[in-house]
């Protein structure tokens, strides 16, 4: 049984249990907000789950929790990020704000990040970015767990994409979604659990369908669509490892093994200023005429729609933390 406690609270516990591993002030705090966030917004395989495993990584010298990401190579609209091996939250934030003054500037801007770790929610990523009007489209790999086409052993991550269309004041549409059946965080909770998983979701180590998370930790996920997922899976690969040099999935160690190389993976940020284009009244009335349309058949939701809302009641009623979280001393000074 966990505590229900405010949402800035959440962060002050999460922002001490990754400082107490060994992360700087900068580090723990962009990503204790990430990971609260993402638990508020019901997604809890990238949530506080990743608390016990990010602070592992942090003890052993998978993640450098003093790195201070750095601009290393600009050309006009493309710039290129380095995480210098820190987690990926400070080093995606310094992307997309960059990348959105370049967008702004020149229309479109293309922002690469390398030496990177986990990228969690990525469409959280862009959200600063819709806040100023732009659209936005997020890449990323992660460690090999799924096949090529046709293949069977492990080359490709889950690499989720993620995008994010602003709308006048309204809520953007948020669309973001690992190209495996199911985000592999889901499979670890499950097999922690020992719970099983639905028929369809992985294979094991001899590629072999399985219902057991267990086995399926050992053995590969099963892409959306079958060879049409594996195709998008390449195109994200490609284009996060070529132009950032990162390493392919299949070089990084797992992020569920404690002990391991530094995966040392790429994020990839495509940001769009509407008013380059036909201008952001066009862009305004066509976004809404199309999401009338959609609307017309009941029980569509728009993309995003849920996770927000469920962040907005966390906001207000707070987020249930597990007893690993709980405070030190209650005089602790508040993080948040």
């Amino acid at each position: 049984m966990g505590v229900k406690v405010p949402f800035d609270e959440a962060v002050r516990r999460v922002t001490i249990a990754l400082e107490e591993a060994g992360a700087s002030d900068a580090q723990a705090i962009s990503t204790a907000v990430a990971l609260v966030r993402a638990e508020a917004q019901g997604l809890g395989s990238h949530g506080l789950s990743r608390v016990a495993q990010y602070a592992s990584h942090l003890r052993h010298g998978r993640v450098d929790g003093q790195a201070e990401p750095s601009v290393v190579h600009e050309h006009g609209a493309a710039l290129l990020v380095d995480a210098k091996d820190g987690f990926a939250f400070l080093a995606c934030e310094l992307a997309v704000a960059r990348g959105s003054q370049a967008a702004k500037q020149f229309g479109v801007s293309l922002v690469g990040v390398m030496n990177s770790h986990h990228a969690g929610v990525l469409v959280d990523h862009l959200r600063p970015a819709a806040a100023e009007g732009l659209i936005g489209l997020g890449f990323a790999n992660s460690p090999a767990a799924m096949p090529a086409a046709g293949g069977k052993h492990a080359i490709f991550g889950t690499n989720p994409i993620a995008a994010i269309f602003p709308r006048k004041d309204r809520d953007a549409i948020m669309i973001d979604m690992s190209l495996s059946e199911v985000a592999r965080g889901k499979i670890a909770i499950a097999a922690k659990k020992g719970e099983p998983i639905p028929h369809g979701w992985a294979l094991d180590k001899f590629g072999i369908a399985t219902t057991d998370a267990k086995a399926a930790m050992e053995g590969s996920m099963l892409p959306i669509g079958g060879a049409k997922g594996a195709m998008l899976a390449l195109i994200v690969e490609v284009l996060v490892t070529s132009l950032t040099g990162s390493h392919i999935g299949s070089e990084a160690s797992s992020f569920f093994e404690e002990e391991g190389n530094r995966p040392r993976l790429g994020q990839a940020f495509l940001l769009i200023d509407p008013r380059a284009f036909a201008g952001r009244g066009v862009y305004d009335e066509r976004i809404e005429k199309l999401i009338a349309e959609m609307l017309v058949d009941e029980g569509v939701r728009l993309a995003g729609e849920r996770r927000l809302a469920l962040e907005r009641k966390a906001r207000e009623e707070g987020i249930e933390l597990p007893d690993t979280l709980s405070p030190r001393a209650p005089t602790l000074s508040p993080r948040a």
